[in-house]
C-alpha cells in the first residue's frame, strides 16, 4: 500500500471512528411520549391519572427519567374530546391514554388508525365498536373494561334489598354522554324486571342537579340509582347532600360516593382498573402490538354499605345484604 493510499485508509477509517458514536447515538430512542386524553381537568382526573401512573411505574416508565406526558383537557365538555384527540395524534406521542369515560375512547379511536391507544372504559368495547374481538382487538386499540355500565340489573336488584317498599325508583343521568340512551334501555328493563315504575331524570350542571331532586320529590319518587358517568362522579357530593336533605336512598356505582356519606355502591374498584390501563401502556411501550393485547376485563366488584347514613334514612339492611358486603362503614 502506497503512503498515499495508507494515509487515506487511516483517514478514512478514523473519520469513520470518529462518526459512528454520533450515528449511534442519533438511532438510540427518544424519551417515549404518552399522551393522556382526559375528559375532566387536573383536579378532576388527578385520582385516575394517579392510577395509570402507578400502572406504568409498575411496568417501568417514570415520568421525568424515561417517559414524558402530555395532557389534554376537555373540561367535561365531551364534544371537545375529538378535536383534542386529534392534536394529540398528529404529535409524535408512541401511545394515547383515554382516560375518565367512553367518549374519550371513541374520540381516539376516530382521530387515529395509527397510534397506539389504550381505553379504559365501562362498556362492551365491541359493542361499542372499538374492537374487534376481546382476544384479538386487531386494530391500534386496546385496554380494560370495567362492568359498572354491565351491571345496571345488579345495582337495581341491591337497591330494591336497601328499600324494599319503594314503587317508584329513578335514574339519574347525563344527557351529554353520548351513551346515555344505552344506559337507560337497562335501567328501564331492570324495573319492569322488579315490578317498578321508573322515571329518569337528567343533569349536565349543577343546576340541574338540583332541579332533578326537585323533580324527584314533586312526583314522590322514593329511591335512586346514579348511572356511572364522570360528570355525575364529579358532583357526587352535591348528590350526597341533596339526598340526605330530601331522605331519598341512592345507589351510587363509585365506591368514593359511599366513603363520603352516600348510602350504597355497587360498581368495579374503578382505580385498579385504570392501573391496568397504565400496564397496557407500559407494555405498548416496551414493544407489544396493542393489536395482540387482549383487552382486559376488569372483574372485581364492590358493594359498599354505609351504617351511618341508612340509620339517618330510617333504613333497616337486610342481614344478607351486609353479609355480602365488602365494606360496611360505622
Amino acid at each position: 500500500m502506497s503512503g498515499m493510499k495508507r494515509r487515506e485508509f487511516i483517514a478514512a477509517f478514523g473519520g469513520a471512528v470518529l462518526a459512528w458514536p454520533l450515528a449511534a447515538r442519533a438511532q438510540q430512542p427518544a424519551t417515549p411520549v404518552v399522551g393522556f386524553l382526559c375528559s375532566g381537568s387536573p383536579i378532576i382526573d388527578a385520582s385516575r391519572i394517579a392510577s395509570v401512573r402507578k400502572g406504568l411505574r409498575q411496568a417501568g416508565y417514570i415520568e421525568g427519567r424515561n417517559l414524558t406526558i402530555e395532557h389534554r383537557w376537555a373540561e367535561e365538555q365531551y364534544d371537545r374530546l375529538t378535536a383534542l384527540a386529534t392534536d394529540l395524534a398528529h404529535r409524535p406521542v408512541s401511545v394515547i391514554v383515554a382516560i375518565g369515560t367512553t367518549p374519550a375512547a371513541v374520540a381516539a379511536k376516530a382521530a387515529t388508525t395509527t397510534v397506539p391507544t389504550v381505553f379504559v372504559i365501562g362498556g362492551d368495547p365491541i359493542k361499542l365498536g372499538l374492537v374487534a374481538s376481546l382476544n384479538r382487538p386487531g386494530e391500534n386499540l386496546t385496554g380494560v373494561s370495567f362492568l359498572n355500565r354491565l351491571i345496571v340489573a345488579k345495582q337495581f336488584e341491591m337497591l330494591h334489598e336497601a328499600a324494599p317498599t319503594v314503587e317508584v325508583s329513578g335514574f339519574l343521568v347525563n344527557p351529554s354522554n353520548p351513551f346515555t340512551d344505552i344506559e337507560i334501555g337497562d335501567a328501564q328493563a331492570a324495573a319492569r324486571t322488579l315490578g317498578r315504575k321508573l322515571l329518569v331524570v337528567q343533569a349536565a350542571t349543577k343546576n340541574e342537579i338540583d332541579a332533578a331532586f326537585t323533580t324527584l320529590v314533586q312526583q314522590r319518587v322514593s329511591s335512586l340509582l346514579v348511572a356511572g358517568d364522570l360528570f355525575l362522579n364529579n358532583h357526587r357530593e352535591q348528590i350526597i347532600a341533596l339526598a340526605a336533605r330530601h331522605a331519598v336512598p341512592v345507589l351510587y356505582p363509585w365506591r368514593e360516593a359511599t366513603l363520603a356519606g352516600g348510602l350504597m355502591s355497587y360498581g368495579a374498584d374503578i382505580q385498579d382498573a385504570f392501573r391496568l390501563g397504565g400496564v397496557y401502556a407500559g407494555k405498548i411501550l416496551s414493544g407489544e402490538k396493542p393489536a395482540e393485547l387482549p383487552v382486559e376485563q376488569a372483574t372485581k366488584v364492590e358493594l359498599v354499605i354505609n351504617l351511618k347514613t341508612t340509620k339517618a334514612l330510617g333504613l333497616d339492611v337486610p342481614l344478607k345484604l351486609l353479609a355480602f358486603a365488602d365494606e360496611v362503614i360505622e
